[in-house]
């Protein structure tokens, strides 16, 4: 409607409209990921308004977990058949109504059918696959960059409506603490609904850094495909080794940090003593320091050896998580825990990006991300729960942060088994210099 004009307009002043559908891309995951962070600011109203105790929450939050990776092969598929607009705009009306819904909520299946189920499936659609669909259909060049732009809009939303949300469950309860992710939402999908297009070819443009003179490919039909594609797409990718290294690194991700820290720090420094405000202001000071790491992270995997970056990442964030617990969750301590686990929240996707569109080819990419993010929210899912079960048992986090800490070194360990591409050895090298 609005995106050839503005396209138009953009082009006269030497602007590509592809920076458009960064920019959209970016709210969509941040409004997304807010939604799905929220929740980990409410274990504590929902248990005392509702009676129903952490590991019956944390079920729901797994639930959620499993379906947002679960829909990512799904997803590329669904982009592929109805368009990224279409889809994008569905996930995010879906996400707005499930947060809407909970509010009404007074049983616990409808907090599993409304956040748990309605909230995975939406923000499962709008997750870092979408990400990766962008950034190689966008782009030819900067596409690292992109992706840790793209990857660090979950930490901005984090950074912007967690703090907002705690203080207001706390001055006026959790209902109303909905109320900012749920507008966002909305105003984010009429935004994509007006200006997002799903390739350069429908504003009649090449991929941002294209050769000049590329021709503009015609508008491409749509696939052909089916929801058996993913499955045989994940037979081919089984196949390989770095899939199975790729994946299970990622779902240590996921354990580590989601399904972890994402839905139980809050209620982990409550524990301690904690108010629900300064927790939701340390993971704000988290994402902080994620958004530059991430996009930093972006930087660096267009210039260097991408195991060496996840090798450094992975260590990082497994040492910080092996210390938490002696931090006495102090201002000084949580601080310096802010920092080195902030610094590589979600460092590792543009290395892994990377490392997938390196061994699969730039078309399979996305949908073999797609099962490499499944790898990573249903290790979510297991912190999610485990997490939860180990705090009703034990009355302390402390075994699953240990436990998280230690599977985040036998990842920085397992990056070695890829060997390096032989283009990116030989490119790495010439594109450092360059810069």
């Amino acid at each position: 409607m609005f995106a050839q004009p503005l396209s138009n307009w953009l082009h006269r002043r030497g602007l590509h409209f592809s920076w458009v559908i960064v920019a959209l891309t970016f709210l969509t995951a941040l409004s997304s990921s807010a939604a799905l962070g929220l929740p980990g600011a409410l274990l504590q109203p929902l248990s005392k308004e509702f009676g129903w105790d952490v590991e019956q929450i944390s079920s729901a939050l797994a639930l959620r977990f499993a379906l947002f990776g679960l829909m990512g092969p799904f997803a590329a598929i669904l982009m592929e058949r109805f368009g990224v607009r279409n889809v994008v705009v569905t996930a995010l009306t879906l996400v707005a109504a499930g947060m809407a819904l909970a509010t009404q909520m007074t049983q616990l299946w409808q907090l599993v059918l409304f956040w748990g189920i309605m909230l995975g499936v939406g923000s499962g659609l709008t997750a870092l696959v979408l990400s990766a669909v962008v950034s190689n259909r966008w782009f030819d060049s900067h596409r690292g960059l992109v992706v840790g732009l793209l990857t660090a809009s979950s930490a901005t939303g984090q950074l912007i409506f967690l703090p907002v949300g705690a203080w207001l469950v706390e001055h006026f309860g959790w209902r109303l603490a909905v109320l900012p992710v749920l507008s966002a939402c909305a105003l984010v999908a009429v935004a994509v609904f007006l200006l997002m297009r799903n390739r350069p070819s429908d504003v009649g443009l090449t991929p941002f850094g294209a050769a000049p003179g590329t021709p503009v490919a015609a508008a491409a039909p749509a696939m052909r495909i089916t929801f058996a594609t993913p499955f045989k797409v994940l037979a081919e990718a089984a196949q390989h080794r770095v899939f199975w290294v790729l994946a299970g690194t990622f779902f240590i991700c996921g354990l580590s940090t989601n399904g972890l820290i994402q839905t139980h720090f809050i209620s982990l420094c409550g524990d301690a003593g904690l108010g629900p405000v300064p927790a939701a202001s340390v993971l704000a000071m988290m994402g902080a320091f994620d958004l530059v790491g991430t996009i930093a992270s972006g930087w660096l995997s267009d210039r260097y050896d991408n195991r060496k970056l996840l090798f450094m990442y992975y260590g990082l964030r497994g040492l910080s998580l092996l210390w938490l617990p002696y931090s006495e969750f102090t201002l000084y301590g949580l601080s310096v825990f802010a920092m080195f686990y902030g610094l590589d929240w979600i460092a590792t996707v543009p290395p892994t990006v990377r490392l997938t569109a390196a061994t699969f080819g730039k078309e399979k990419a996305g949908m073999v991300f797609g099962w490499i993010f499944a790898a990573h929210q249903l290790g979510a899912a297991v912190a999610a729960y485990g997490a939860g079960r180990v705090r009703t048992l034990l009355l302390t986090y402390d075994p699953a942060l240990f436990a998280a800490g230690a599977a985040c070194l036998v990842a920085a360990a397992m990056v070695w088994i890829i060997r390096k591409p032989a283009a990116a050895s030989a490119a790495a090298p010439a594109q450092a210099k360059a810069a």
